[in-house]
């Protein structure tokens, strides 16, 4: 198995229990809790179709990514896999893109989870609670890498306990055995309510553009594996495992949600998804359980955006498309430069979000609005491309995609009309492809001219030496 040189410098410390939380706390965001609601509301039942399409989409760019993973372990992931399937300019680009996406996230979720907090602190200012959160998981990301896994863990544990709890609660209701339940029609609201597609069949592409973020960071296994203790043993094990995840944690728990409560039900946008339907079937302390669960939603997916951020700049620094200082590793194997860049930038992400115009920090989450898709797009291309050389080769591989070149290209056509959807959708999706488009385009920019002074330095330092 290949490896890259660099990433022996970081440390192999997490466990198998650490890495398979990692993947389901990748799963399982604040999305599921509380955007789960927008899109309820905005395609209606037809929404479990979206949650199928982005589902299989996620475990198919999964694969893809086990394929290269398994063969090549590496923390800048998908991005290396790129620069080597795609040239050098595709890995720049995706690198900086998924780096960009997560420190942003990152402000995001601490926005979000202090909002929750000042709500029984409002005496503590919203904006000191948001960097304060950020500035506590950016220390257990400077220790050693067991820190950042050790948190995960307990995180992600406390996430699939809840929903666990909230699927037993709902089944109960639907089939009459929950006392405090009242009015709960079964399965009626799937379709007493403009039918199963009230807004037709292409909300089911909108719903894919609003799903995708809920799932997005799915892909942080591929980044993790190069500090696992057996990487392709749970490579292997947690990939296979992703599509009974989706299963259980968003399909059968929207399933039973879109049971219980009306689609066009507005208390799901003003509550939040599962708050509102606790609380519909009167389940005591909903508000403040649900809050508890949703801040360490946040917390999860906060500590990953900072982790994921950082190896993606290690990996970046590494391969010369990034200041080689954010290369360096600590004693205890940890990139702290890079975890401190990605932090910064997250807290003046945060800072212009409480002390600049509301619009500035809205322009730059529509920056990341489509990155999620273009991503997945780059690794179903990089994989295409490199399988491709691989059986030219006569290379066989212990981990492959099924049924190739199909599926793959099957993955590519979708995302493809997804963002082709983005274009013709709604202004709020018109305008994030468009600024999304534009930091893809100012990557790119920024590569030629990298490109041209390494070369430039390269003609200096050989004309040097031959005199």
């Amino acid at each position: 198995m290949a490896s890259n040189i660099n990433d022996s410098k970081l440390k192999h410390a997490l466990s198998d229990r650490q890495v398979s939380m990692i993947t389901i706390g990748g799963i399982i965001g604040a999305g599921l809790f509380i955007v789960s609601a927008s899109a309820i509301n905005t395609i209606g039942p037809a929404v479990l179709i979206s949650y199928m399409l982005t589902g299989l989409l996620c475990f198919f760019v999964m694969r893809m990514l086990g394929e290269m993973a398994i063969l090549n372990p590496d923390s800048g992931s998908f991005s290396t896999y790129a620069s080597k399937a795609l040239g050098h300019w595709a890995g720049f680009t995706v690198g900086w893109l998924y780096w960009w996406y997560w420190a942003l996230v990152v402000a995001f979720e601490a926005v979000l989870g202090a909002g929750i907090l000042n709500a029984y602190f409002p005496d503590i200012p919203a904006s000191g609670l948001a960097i304060s959160i950020v500035i506590l998981l950016a220390l257990t990301n400077l220790f050693d890498v067991r820190n950042f896994g050790e948190f995960e863990f307990w995180f992600a544990l406390i996430k699939v306990i809840a929903i666990i709890i909230f699927i037993a609660i709902c089944g109960l209701a639907i089939f009459g055995y929950w006392p405090l339940a009242k009015n709960v029609s079964g399965i009626a609201n799937l379709y007493s309510h403009g039918g199963f597609l009230p807004e037709g069949y292409g909300s089911i592409l909108q719903g894919v553009l609003i799903t995708i973020f809920s799932f997005f960071g799915i892909e942080m296994l591929s980044i993790a594996a190069a500090e696992a203790k057996h990487p392709e043993k749970q490579i292997r094990r947690s990939i296979n495992l992703v599509i009974y995840r989706i299963a259980l944690f968003y399909i059968l728990s929207i399933f039973l949600v879109l049971c219980i409560v009306p689609w066009n039900d507005p208390g799901l946008q003003k509550m939040g998804t599962f708050q509102y339907v606790l609380s519909v079937l009167n389940v005591p302390g909903t508000k403040l359980v649900m809050d508890i669960v949703v801040f360490i939603a946040v917390c999860s997916v906060l500590n990953s955006g900072i982790y994921v951020s950082s190896r993606m700049l290690f990996s970046l620094a590494d391969r010369g498309d990034a200041p080689k200082f954010l290369g360096k590793v600590s004693s205890g194997g940890v990139p702290k430069s890079a975890v401190l860049l990605s932090t910064a930038t997250a807290l003046i992400a945060v800072v212009a979000n409480y002390f600049f115009s509301e619009g500035l920090f809205s322009f730059l989450l529509s920056t990341i609005g489509s990155i999620g898709l273009i991503v997945y797009l780059v690794v179903a291309c990089s994989q295409y491309r490199l399988r491709r050389k691989l059986d030219k080769q006569g290379i066989e591989l212990s981990f492959k995609m099924w049924l190739f070149p199909w599926i793959t290209l099957a993955v590519i056509l979708l995302i493809v009309m997804t963002l082709g959807y983005m274009f013709f959708a709604e202004k709020y999706q018109y305008e994030s492809l468009m600024t999304g488009s534009l930091t893809v385009i100012i990557l790119v920019a920024s590569f030629i001219v990298n490109r041209k002074k390494r070369n430039q330095q390269y003609v200096i330092k050989s004309e040097q030496s031959q005199n």
